[in-house]
């Protein structure tokens, strides 16, 4: 298996560091999308609760990106019949102006053909046409049929696309419960801190053990120092360095988690001084809500890596996710969405903070590690905090500047100076990052 995958790495095309670069600032734009999310129901939600604002999000979000994949899908296929009625009119006209003719007494020359294993609907060997259309999805020799690989050196012919679209559907679901559990438990500065700071690892983990790609050195690295961003603007550190009883930008007022729900609440930061316990459940919730991210996260890359275009990966995923938390949503209080501001909070959520940010999300992933890119979104506390202090006008402690810091060390580590592989070289940690 890793000699098969050594081969991939060698005769895939380099990705240029240009490339790479414009990848990363698609998954950024996106997080800054998602960064939104807690200022715009801070704004307009008021009368919202936070779990019925969630739900409302993915919803109304989710149908719209599966509307979306549909009218995409339906265009395609119209463009596609249109090209093959003027290639068949074509070779129409082709036929008409240059009949063909033979020579009185002899029969037609055959058309050129060769032998081989068919690749159409046919069984055994046999005369194959050279000028016979390729069936559709048909592998070319000595690769795998189209949609049996998960990933560069893994095949999994069981695992069908559609059950894809179920487990990233079933992640995105999922993260709603387990997020809420853990804030509820623990206070929302820990359950954010907990649920952030572990989805990338988690992603990078189940990436290298299912996928046999190491994340490399760069992104543990990165990873580290935006982790303690993340805990520093979660309050955490705020009593170590002078901030007293006051909470970070991502811990205050309304936290954004990790750009599928948003969560409203003012829950204890640790270091306060209030001696809230963390309980077990809250921090095995929270860690759920980050492995629920992996998985979508995983899970979408895969669909990217079968040849499924960003539109329909978010369309299917998010359709079916829509499809499972409408019962959530039905089960809350629903009122706030006929009011004025309801509604405008409700269209940013769908149209900015969803179909457009997991949009860019997954023009982003399809070049980019999911490791990469969870990392990546770790840009969402950044621009959530510098919307809170900007708009909302939250306090701007210490332990406010310090998260800022580390986070956009973090992500510079992780961005900034990419090597350029050359084809045919064998990679190392670093330069087979970034696939």
């Amino acid at each position: 298996m890793d000699a098969r995958r050594h081969d991939d790495d060698l005769t895939r095309p380099p990705l240029r560091p240009r490339a790479q670069r414009a990848s990363a600032l698609l998954v950024i734009g996106a997080a800054v999308c998602f960064g939104t999310t807690g200022t715009a129901q801070a704004l307009g939600g008021a009368g919202a609760g936070a779990v019925s604002l969630g739900a409302a999000r993915i919803v109304i979000g989710g149908t719209l990106l599966a509307v979306v994949a549909v009218v995409a899908l339906l265009a395609s296929r119209r463009r596609a019949a249109s090209a093959a009625r003027a290639a068949s009119a074509a070779r129409a006209a082709s036929a008409t102006a240059a009949p063909a003719t033979a020579t009185p007494g002899t029969a037609p020359a055959p058309a050129p053909a060769t032998t081989g294993t068919g690749t159409g609907t046919g069984t055994g060997t046999g005369i194959i046409a050279t000028t016979a259309p390729a069936t559709p999805g048909a592998a070319s020799p000595g690769t795998a049929p189209s949609g049996l690989r998960l990933s560069a050196g893994i095949r999994t012919p069981w695992l069908a696309p559609a059950a894809l679209v179920v487990v990233g559907a079933l992640g995105v679901a999922a993260y709603q419960p387990a997020f809420f559990t853990g804030t509820g438990q623990n206070g929302v500065a820990v359950g954010t801190l907990v649920a952030l700071g572990s989805a990338p690892v988690l992603t990078g983990l189940l990436e290298w053990i299912f996928l046999r790609r190491a994340p490399g050195a760069r992104w543990a690295i990165a990873t580290g120092v935006a982790a303690l961003g993340v805990a520093a603007l979660s309050g955490a550190f705020s009593t170590l360095i002078g901030g007293g009883g006051g909470t970070g930008g991502v811990a205050s007022g309304t936290v954004v988690a990790s750009g599928t729900v948003a969560a409203a609440g003012t829950g204890t930061a640790i270091g306060t001084g209030t001696g809230t316990a963390l309980t077990p459940l809250g921090l095995l919730a929270s860690l759920a809500a980050g492995m629920s991210y992996a998985v979508y996260a995983l899970s979408s890359k895969a669909l990217l890596d079968r040849g499924w275009s960003p539109t329909a990966t978010m369309g299917a995923t998010f359709g079916a996710a829509a499809v499972l938390i409408t019962p959530i949503l039905l089960g809350t209080d629903t009122a706030w969405l006929a009011t004025p501001t309801g509604a405008v909070t409700a269209a940013w959520l769908a149209i900015v903070a969803t179909a457009l940010a997991y949009t860019l999300f997954a023009r982003g992933l399809r070049r980019l590690k999911a490791s990469r890119a969870a990392t990546l979104t770790l840009v969402e506390p950044l621009t959530a905090t510098i919307l809170g202090v900007v708009v909302l006008h939250e306090a701007f402690t210490p332990s406010t500047v310090l998260g800022l810091l580390l986070l956009v060390v973090g992500l510079a580590i992780l961005t900034v100076g990419w090597p350029l592989r050359r084809a045919g070289a064998v990679p190392t940690p670093m330069a087979g990052e970034g696939r």
